[in-house]
């Protein structure tokens, strides 16, 4: 069956492959697949700040609502705080449209779970399923669902997050942070966050804007050039940017210097392991060694899941993690929710930081350093699958190799490193990651399983 839904969701670009059409089929095909369980559906329905978001919006509701769904429409937020809502609020279920940091032209669809929790693969097969046999089961007249709007949302998330937090202490240390936003739907919930936490914020591409006018919406350091200068120049305790739909963060030490989303995920992990004494943490197999070294220092166990922050929490709802998260800055926080959330890693940062008295650059300095390479290797996607058996063909019986791990395509544990060769679920690619402990090896190893993959490529 063809797939709509890939990790995050349904993305394309706009009155192309993510049309009205499309949006509103998938809203009935969703209404239906709600009907089978529930007699009368109750949704939360959310965008970022994307110029096509209404569109989207309407035809879904449409949709939801030619099947008996009632939706709530709580407006511009960010995907956490919508996640935050459907948990706290009691819906059934939840739509974001939303295409996080992807450019302007794009849209998506994200579907939530009663939790909060994103669509399970299960749950986006069955809803995929009745979208392309077009078996919609359509409301009588009398039934068709009811649309009304809620203004709250944003209030009660900064409430969440701020119960969680020791806002006496961030208080008392009066940081002063610089605040990128990136122009996304982030800007209507940090600035205010901040200040409730006393800090002086210098703002940066603080409104709403689906243009993006400001920068690309990835926060990655070319994007980020405005920020790293300011926090610099203004003698700032740090910075932070969020992508487009706010559920990832990047932080920039007080010297300006851009700090990689695997020492961030690291820092938190040490202080929620150290303050739990131990406690399981999930991560996907991409993360970084210097993750699994600072929680297993604090004895704490770390399981490896697929990529997809959606498999992450429920794998950490699974296990009862105490913490987990991506290496791009997608931070998960049970005790709040269990879904990335830009806004509550900038909370839990502050409070780190002010119950260590110490600056960010002092506290990224203890996480272990590693060298990291990502290249990507062309692929047709019917060769996949042949081209891994064959890398684990080859490995078998080398020295070099002292585990191999199948979780999300193929994962060398080498001598001073690890290799993962992870086949795209979008583009008919692979994706080398290689980690070492010095540069000189991990250079090696790029060449080594680069041209290893390439070779075979010649011959299936």
């Amino acid at each position: 069956m063809t797939r709509l839904f890939g990790t995050n969701g349904i993305r394309g670009i706009v009155n192309q492959e993510m049309n009205n059409e499309l949006a509103l089929g998938i809203g009935k095909a969703w209404g239906t697949y709600l009907k089978q369980t529930i007699t009368r559906p109750k949704l939360a329905i959310g965008t970022d700040a994307r110029l096509s978001n209404s569109m989207l919006k309407y035809a879904i509701t449409a949709g939801l609502l030619s099947t008996g769904c009632d939706v709530i429409d709580v407006g511009l937020v960010p995907t956490p705080t919508l996640q935050y809502t459907i948990k706290e609020k009691k819906f059934d279920s939840g739509v974001i449209i939303t295409a996080s940091h992807n450019p302007p032209q794009f849209n998506g669809i994200k579907g939530a779970a009663s939790d909060g929790t994103e669509f399970s693969k299960d749950v986006e097969e069955a809803i995929e399923k009745i979208y392309f046999s077009r078996q919609y089961s359509l409301a009588t007249w009398r039934d068709v669902g009811t649309y009304s709007s809620w203004d709250g949302a944003i209030d009660s998330y900064i409430k969440g997050i701020l119960s969680t937090v020791d806002v006496t202490l961030i208080k008392k240390q009066k940081f002063h942070v610089v605040l990128d936003c990136g122009n996304g739907a982030g800007s209507l919930v940090a600035p205010i966050l901040l200040r409730k936490l006393g800090c002086e914020v210098t703002e940066l591409y603080c409104e709403p804007d689906g243009r993006f006018p400001g920068h690309n919406s990835e926060p990655i350091p070319e994007n980020l050039t405005t920020l790293l200068k300011t926090v610099h120049e203004a003698g700032a305790s740090f910075g932070i940017a969020q992508d487009g739909d706010a559920d990832r963060a990047i932080f920039v030490d007080e010297n300006g210097t851009y700090i990689w989303g695997d020492k961030s995920l690291s820092l938190v992990g040490k202080y929620i392991t150290g303050k739990k004494k131990g406690g399981v943490v999930v991560t996907p197999v991409t993360t970084s060694t210097c993750f699994e070294d600072v929680i297993r220092e604090n004895g704490g166990s770390v399981i490896y899941t697929k990529v997809g922050s959606p498999v992450v929490a429920r794998v950490m709802k699974e296990k009862n993690a105490v913490f987990g998260g991506e290496e791009n800055g997608g931070l998960i926080f049970p005790e709040f929710q269990y879904c990335r959330d830009s806004a509550m890693s900038l909370a839990k940062i502050l409070e780190i930081l002010a119950k260590e008295k110490r600056s960010l650059s002092e506290l990224i300095a203890e996480i272990p350093s590693y060298e990291m390479y990502k290249t990507k290797i062309a692929c047709p996607n019917d060769k996949k699958e042949r081209v891994m058996d064959l890398v684990v063909e080859q490995v078998k019986g080398n020295k070099d190799v002292t585990n191999i791990d199948r979780t999300d395509g193929v994962k060398l544990y080498v001598k001073g490193g690890w290799v993962l060769m992870r086949p795209s679920g979008t583009e008919p690619i692979f994706r080398l990651f290689v980690e070492a402990k010095e540069k000189q090896r991990a250079e090696q190893l790029v060449t080594t399983y680069k041209n290893l993959v390439e070779s075979f490529l010649q011959h299936v």
